[in-house]
């Protein structure tokens, strides 16, 4: 335990966090980290060369999104550990039918296993999500395809799991508030828990920190999304300091397992990245803000240590993606995310491996330098994206009842907020407490100015959330 006297504290553990994160010193334990090799292009190269390509960047994981014979067979003998995926169209088979499960472990897993070192099988991708509400039937497909591999006597070395998105939580922020959507626990994550504990298998789960920055670059401080230095965000939760987006978000999911009692659970990282092109409302997305956090994140996990909550959760994590994929649907970001470009030409110089960490460094423009003392308001972590786009203005209550009081008398006042709901007898009176009228009257004002950039801060009393605030029976306004 770090031990020191309360005006050290914070300038020691700053500084070290931030020797732990730049240092090119590599600790006994460390995560790993794979690739997601998605195929959604016209122009890519053939599975053989791509193998090559793993293997000359030393990268020793990667992820696919089917189980395509030609690559399978590509990956046989390369030493590279493998996930594949059934995809979501297949789970109502998979689900109904034990022998359209077993037989398709038979022809896509044992055909190629061992050789072709399959480890994992993603069961569905981001299924609650997925408009054709597959849902109901991806717990029986997982436990199918794990009855296959116990047929085959797999089931010890290939584990079976689902990815699942961030939308999957409720509460994101502060992440010690993290949970699952409620109604996703009874039917789906806790019989899902429960599979995954006595498999002996981990949760999937895509994290994208971009998303949050994006939709959020007036509360979130880019330095703090990309892993660069920066103050922290304190978790008022559990007085947890987190240095990085990533951190809080992926805390999120590990507070949302502790809630249903499955603090055991590993987690693995499918997908996280961020593209190097965007379309004009697409903030912060860059060839510098790409290399600056896929690079920075690779140092995170190669060098040890697990998260706040978990410091003992060395992590694998798998970035998104491979390559440019010219053929993906969606704004122009959707195209932008690979780490080359088909031609194999790297998209921008980061390290995939230990030994690369010792020559690498991020990068700055001298633009971003200017900025590097921007400190990330309360409210800057683990904020997932706001499924209908929508954001809300509430109540940071940690700065004190003073703070929070001058604020609320000046947006109920010259402000011009609606405050007439937190009147006495009104929907929104109860709960009678400060940090929900001082809520209710921060994001009246706050959507009133049209969510304009510094309109939800209040001399640091208020933030954005993209989820809609929780106070008694009152619904916050997105808008007048």
């Amino acid at each position: 335990m770090l031990c020191f006297s309360k005006n050290q504290s914070m300038d020691r553990l700053f500084a070290f966090y931030f020797f732990l994160l730049l240092s090119g010193f590599i600790f006994a334990d460390a995560g790993s980290i794979g690739v997601n090799y998605g195929r959604i292009a016209n122009n890519l190269p053939s599975a053989s060369k791509v193998v090559q390509l793993l293997k000359s960047q030393g990268i020793e994981r990667v992820k696919v999104f089917d189980t395509d014979a030609a690559v399978l067979k590509a990956l046989s003998g390369s030493g590279i550990k493998v996930t594949v995926d059934l995809p979501n169209e297949l789970l109502f088979s998979a689900a109904k039918r034990p022998s359209f499960a077993f037989s398709w472990v038979q022809k896509n897993v044992a055909a190629y296993h061992p050789h072709t070192q399959i480890e994992a099988i993603g069961v569905g991708n981001e299924v609650f999500v997925d408009p054709h509400n597959t849902t109901k039937f991806l717990l029986p497909a997982m436990k199918n395809v794990h009855e296959a591999l116990v047929k085959y006597n797999l089931h010890s070395s290939i584990k079976v799991s689902s990815p699942i998105a961030l939308s999957a939580l409720q509460n994101s922020y502060p992440s010690s508030a993290g949970s699952f959507r409620p109604e996703l626990i009874e039917p789906v994550f806790k019989p899902m828990l429960s599979f995954l504990r006595q498999t002996g298998s981990f949760l999937m789960v895509n994290a994208y920190p971009f998303f949050a920055y994006e939709s959020n670059t007036d509360v979130i401080s880019l330095d703090y999304a990309l892993f660069r230095e920066n103050p922290g965000v304190v978790d008022a939760g559990n007085g947890l300091r987190y240095f990085s987006l990533f951190d809080a978000q992926i805390d999120a999911v590990f507070a949302a397992l502790s809630a249903l009692k499955y603090d055991d659970i590993r987690m693995v990282v499918t997908e996280t990245g961020w593209p190097s092109k965007g379309d004009e409302n697409e903030n912060g997305a860059s060839v510098e803000n790409a290399a600056a956090y896929n690079g920075n994140l690779v140092r995170r996990i190669l060098t040890g240590g697990g998260t706040p909550l978990r410091p003992k959760a060395d992590l694998i994590v798998y970035l998104f993606a491979l390559f440019n994929e010219d053929e993906k649907p969606g704004p122009t970001s959707e195209r932008n995310y690979g780490l080359f470009y088909p031609t194999e030409e790297k998209v921008y110089n980061i390290p995939f491996t230990v030994e690369g960490l010792k020559n690498y460094h991020d990068h700055r423009s001298p633009v971003n330098r200017s900025q590097t003392v921007r400190a990330p308001v309360n409210g800057g972590g683990g904020v997932s994206k706001s499924t209908s786009g929508n954001t809300w203005c509430v109540a940071n209550a940690e700065v004190g009842k003073e703070k929070l009081q001058r604020g609320l008398d000046y947006a109920c006042g010259e402000g011009g907020a609606d405050c007439r709901p937190i009147q006495p007898d009104a929907t929104c009176y109860n709960p009678n407490t400060l940090e929900a009228h001082a809520s209710f009257a921060f994001n009246s004002y706050y959507q009133k100015q049209s969510r304009a950039g510094g309109s939800c801060y209040f001399g640091g009393a208020a933030y954005v959330v993209t989820q809609p605030p929780r106070y008694g029976v009152c619904e916050f306004p997105t808008g007048y």
